[in-house]
């Protein structure tokens, strides 16, 4: 029995699909983000014998439906939108997670049809524009606007959204940046 000063033993091929197995099991990941955990973990152990062909194994569980690229950018960028984040940050984020570009350029579309709703919800969440319980200064309307737009909203939307009066009705803003 291994005590816990002894360092971990050195992974050999069936070890680190055991490990590729436990973290897709416990999150929903992509194949770059696999392959980034599992060469971390060799580094980290070294190697038992020949080095494991990480891209097979990676590849392996892709075939497997265990890893889906196209459904976790999907997840993502449903979630990110929710939260009230632009398309430039969501397209980001994907790029950053490992999707590939086929995968999060299905996905621009989407993601571009909602960007009023987006930014609607991102205001309602900070508290901005319509859903603020006062005029800000202009001091504080200029950073409310750089935060829309560092949340990926289009300057524009960011403008006319802090530009608009506490409790006023966000249904003109559908209209006219439609």
């Amino acid at each position: 029995m291994r005590r816990r000063s002894d360092p971990p033993p050195p992974l050999d091929p069936a070890a680190l699909e055991r490990l590729a197995l436990r973290y897709v099991e416990r999150y929903a990941t992509t194949r770059a983000r696999l392959a980034a955990y599992l060469a971390r973990k060799l580094r980290e152990r070294g190697s038992a014998g020949a080095m494991p062909d990480i891209d097979a194994l990676v590849e392996r569980f892709a075939e497997l439906g265990y890893v889906d690229d196209r459904a976790f950018g999907e997840m993502r960028a449903a979630a990110m939108a929710r939260r009230g984040l632009g398309a430039r940050r969501v397209a980001q984020a994907l790029r950053h997670a490992g999707i590939e570009e086929d995968d999060a350029d299905a996905l621009a579309p989407e993601i571009g049809e909602r960007r009023v709703e987006t930014a609607l919800a991102f205001a309602k969440r900070k508290r901005i524009g319509p859903f603020a319980r006062s005029q800000p200064d202009r001091a504080l309307r200029e950073k409310q606007i750089s935060a829309m737009v560092r949340a990926g909203h289009d300057f524009a939307i960011a403008r006319a959204i802090v530009g608009m009066e506490p409790g006023e009705d966000t249904q003109f803003l559908h209209e006219q940046m439609m």
